[in-house]
This record gives structure tokens, sequence and C-alpha cells, in this order.
């Protein structure tokens, strides 16, 4: 949607970044700029910084930058408009909407009150006569009145239309039922509820809206869980169940469990930090929004090989994520409800304090791969073995599990520390020369992060770095410059320029906030980092150097798409008079 610009202006304008920032981040001065520990990403060393007189934010270590409607985007996930609407409330504003947007944005809003009103429908019908096998299901769980209610747990009856009935006498119509998920069209074209004889579960955003439903079935039927479709409020790859109570745990820890019901139990036994994926594998997206709000997550997921593959799966991404990952082995129940039940929750607060960090996780999964009473599967083992204790950054760890992995495979530490010295020397000459390629690849290092934006010219795209930098400081510089955005090489820097352009013949603030609504996050990131990272003021002279530079990079490149255009069509027409003449020929002996 395109607000309009006045109203962008006063909107940045009653929100400094400073103060937008603070409500998240301790900000701590120095010099000119704030700084602070990264919320995008985990960091001992405070590498976010704030800078008042630009109206910017960015992290020197994640790259992650642009103006307060970014970072209200990327702390709580919301898009452009809805991110305009977060900071218009927090400053008393009213949004002027077109009609596309306020259809859009009603739909959503309406679709969320028919979710929370079918909510309200299940809890009901869970404490009314209907609700008898919901109810005798959760008291054979143990599950306590206090927890369903807090869960806001409720019971799809028997029957095809009872929820379809009860919310369209609300004023709702079918086909909001239909797009909110919670019916389903025949092949006939009839309409019946998704969810019958289920136990109903509540799938609530970090915003405390309810975006769908996950359903237990109450017989043999399948599938044993159900859950809402994808819709316009509701991904699966950007929810997990309950991290709207658990992102306000105070346990310094997430635990991300494999179900509802694990995830519920965890909850009612004293762990708040529990949350559970939404019937999908853990994604990059999951693992971006715990990182968040925790530094650990501990996974809890079955002991099965399904759940082994899952949590080899998570891992790597959970790390990826900037996060410590432990795993949590049960000993005498199949999952944490089960141990619950069985043994409480000091000993199961005791079972997760002694979690395996994922290096022992790995090694004992890798010692089961493998017969070592056999010799080659056995040389097999350590050979994978040595690898995985070399990846080890600390020098105790890696003499840690050197000597546990020896021990498993009989051979002395001795022996296991010299295979592991060869592995930690070949990956420390591997990462040393890829680093000094990479030292040496100048070309490579003022490329963009993000692949979709690199540069097919680098001498104008420095050029055009320079001027943007320079525009920035002094917007009146431009009336001099006579450059068109389409001269530039890098496409990302010429829509840059050319809203800037506008800004300045609008008579608009000429600041890196003015593009946050043209621009995407990933493009915010790489003209803050132009911004930011260099500072330097040129000279009249020199940016009248790289305009000239732009405009010749320009003219060859024109000049070089024309001779290409003159030799394909060249080609073609050579073609067709080959063609013409084998025609013309085809008959003689």
């Amino acid at each position: 949607m395109a607000f309009p610009a006045s109203f962008l202006d006063e909107l940045t304008a009653r929100n400094p970044i400073e103060d937008v920032v603070g409500q998240y981040v301790a900000l701590t001065r120095r010099g000119s700029n704030l700084f602070g520990l990264c919320p995008f990403h985990s960091e001992k060393t405070a590498s976010f910084s704030v800078a008042p007189d630009k109206g910017i934010y960015y992290c020197f270590g994640c790259h992650k930058g642009g103006g307060p409607i970014n970072f209200i985007m990327e702390i709580e996930g919301l898009d452009y408009p809805d991110a305009v609407r977060f900071l218009a409330k927090r400053s008393g504003m009213e949004v002027p909407e077109d009609a596309e947007y306020r259809s859009t944005y009603k739909k959503q809003e309406r679709l969320r009150a028919l979710c929370k009103d079918a909510a309200r429908y299940y809890y009901n019908q869970l404490n009314g006569p209907a609700g008898q096998p919901g109810r005798d299901y959760l008291v054979k769980r143990g599950l306590s009145k206090q927890t369903v209610t807090r869960f806001g747990i409720g019971f799809a009856p028997e029957g095809w239309s009872g929820l379809m009935d009860t919310m369209t006498k609300n004023g709702y119509t079918k086909e909001e039922l239909l797009e909110a998920g919670l019916v389903v069209k025949s092949q006939k074209g009839s309409l019946y509820d998704r969810f019958r004889n289920r136990l109903m579960f509540p799938i609530i955003d970090v915003r405390g809206n309810i975006i769908g439903f996950g359903g237990r079935v109450m017989d043999d039927s399948k599938p044993k869980y159900l859950n809402s479709p994808e819709t316009i409020i509701f991904n699966k790859r950007k929810n997990l169940f309950a991290l709207n109570i658990a992102k306000k745990s105070k346990q310094g820890r997430i635990i991300l469990t494999e179900g509802y019901m694990d995830a519920i139990s965890l909850h009612q036994y004293g762990f708040d930090c529990a949350v559970a994926s939404l019937g999908t594998a853990l994604t990059e997206e999951h693992a971006q929004m715990l990182a968040k709000y925790t530094n650990q997550v501990v996974l809890t997921y079955d002991g099965d090989e399904a759940g082994q593959n899952a949590t080899r799966r998570a891992i790597p991404m959970l790390e990826k994520a900037g996060l410590q990952v432990k795993v949590l082995r049960m000993q005498g129940a199949k999952d944490p409800d089960e141990f619950l039940k069985k043994y409480g929750a000091d000993k199961f607060k005791v079972l997760l304090e002694r979690s395996e960090n994922h290096a022992e996780y790995r090694l004992l999964s890798l010692q089961n791969k493998y017969d070592l009473t056999v010799d080659e599967q056995r040389i097999q083992f350590l050979k994978e073995a040595s690898e995985l204790v070399a990846s080890l950054s600390n020098a105790v760890e890696r003499e840690v599990y050197g000597t546990r992995a020896a021990e498993a495979a009989g051979i002395t530490p001795q022996a296991m520390q010299v295979e592991v010295n060869k592995a930690y020397k070949r990956r420390t000459a591997r990462e040393k020369k890829r680093q000094e390629q990479q030292d040496l690849d100048v070309a490579s290092q003022r490329q963009p992060k993000e692949k979709s934006l690199r540069y097919s010219n680098l001498t104008s795209a420095s050029a055009e770095e320079c001027i943007l930098r320079q525009i920035l400081k002094e917007p009146e510089a431009m009336e001099d410059l006579k450059l068109l955005p389409e001269q530039f090489s890098a496409p990302v820097l010429g829509k840059a320029y050319g809203i800037l352009k506008r800004c300045y013949e609008e008579g608009r603030p000429v600041t890196l906030r003015s593009l946050e609504q043209d621009l995407s996050p990933e493009e915010m990131n790489h003209l803050t980092k132009v911004v930011a990272e260099r500072d330097e003021l040129v000279s009249e002279q020199a940016l009248h150097d790289c305009a000239a530079v732009v405009r010749d990079c320009y003219e060859k490149t024109a000049l070089a798409g024309d001779k290409i255009e003159a030799m394909r069509a060249m080609q073609k027409s050579m073609i067709q008079k080959k063609g013409i003449k084998k025609k013309g020929t085809g008959g003689l002996p």
C-alpha cells in the first residue's frame, strides 16, 4: 500500500529511531551514536548502532538496518503496512488508507475476529453437553481446568455444520468461513465444518491474535492431528504454538517440542518456555523467530528415528540463527508429557539441566550408526568422529569429546588426539585459505551480501554508492549532477537515487527513512550498510568525478548492447539467407 508522503514524514518525525529502538534494546551513548546488543542475532559485544541524526539503525554484525518502520517490521514480524499502523498507534496518529489496502486489512481483521469467535464457540462446546468426549480426554491426559482455560482449549462436536450455522448466525459469511479454513467445500460444492469430533487448540500469534487451529481426533480416524490450512492470516512456517506465552518466560531458554500436548504439559508443570511447531518441520523462519526471544534452545523431540532425524535437521538451522543448541534425551519415557507424569517436574528439571550440547548428541548418534565390533566400521566411525571433534572451536571440548570417541571405539585417547589434530589442522588450513582468498578478493568484499542485489559493474556501483552517501548529507548536490536513475548500473542504487531525487523535487526530507515504503527489507539493509560503514564527506569535484564515471559506464554498456544487438541481427539475417538458398536447391541431384 502507498501511504501519502506527508503522512510518512510526520510518522517518522513522531517516532525517533532512538525512542523506537530503545523500547527493545538497552542503548549506551558513544559519541553521537548509541550502541547495544543486536536484537536480531546473538552477540556478546555490542555491534548494533543507532544514529539519531540520520534516523537509522545498523548492525555491523548481521548487517540489518533501516529506519523506524524497518525496525518494527523486523522486531515484530510485521509487513510494511502493519508496521506503519503499529507506529501510528504508538504516536497517536490516524492512518490514511486507500480502498485497496483498507479492503485487505479489513479482511484480515475480519478473519481474526472470526477465528476468535470460533475459538469461543469451541470452548463453549467443550463445557457443554456435546463436549463430554473432550472433557474425558483432558482428564485422561491430566490437564487442569486452569491449563485448559489458559490455552483456550475447546471441542468440535460431531456433525457437519455446527460451527458454520453458529458463525453465519453471528453475521459471518460462508465465504469468510472458507477463507479462514474453518469449512471445506465438497466435490459437489456444498460446505461443511473442517473440524469434527476433535479437541481444538487455538493457534495464537506473538501479538495475541487467534489465526488458526489444531484439532486432535477423539477416535482412531486419520489424521490424528489436523491443522488449519494456510490463509492470509496463518502461515505455518512463520508461527510456533505457545510462542505468545513462551516469549515472556524468564527461564533463559526455549524448549522446542514435537507436539501441542508436550508443550502444554510442560507449561502446566511450570516450564512456561515450551513451544511446538505447527505440523511442519522446523524452518529457518522458525529459527529466526526463536532467536528474537532467547539465546538457547533445547530440543526435546521423540527418541524414535523420525524424532532423531528431525533433531539432526534442526541443529544446523538453529546454530545458523546464532542460538546455542542443546538436546534432551528422554530416559524412561517417549516424550516430555509422559516423563512429567511419571517422574514430575523436579526430575525433568534435572534432566533439562543435564541436556547434551549438540556435540554430545551428534557424537552419540554417530556411534549408534556403526557396529564398533567390526574393524572396518570402527575405522569409519573414528574417521567421521575426528572430523566432528575437529569442528569444535574450543580445545578443551576437542579433548573431552575426542577421549569419549576413543573410549567408544576402544583405542587410546592419545591415538584419537593425533587424528583429531590432523583433522583440525586440515580444517584450519582450509579456513585460512578461504579467508585469504576473501581478503584478496576485494571485488567480493564490495559486493552486497544479498545475492539478488549483486553488482554487475563494480566501478560504476562504487561511484553510485558515493553519490548516494553524499546526497543524503547534502541533498542540494543533486541539482548539478544531471544524472538519471536508469544510468545507474545497480538497480537497487538507481531505485534509491530516483526516490531521493523525487523527494528533493517535492520538498520532502531526503533521508534513508524516505526509502522504507518502496524498498524491501533486504534492500534497506544494504542501503543502510552503504551509508553506515563509510561516512566520509567528499569534495564537489570528487562528486562530479563519480557522476562522470556513472555516465561513462552507462554509455559503454549501452554501446556494447547496441553492438550485440547488431551482431544478433546480422546472424539472424545470414541464417535466413542460408535457409532460402538451401530451400531453392533442395530438388537438385
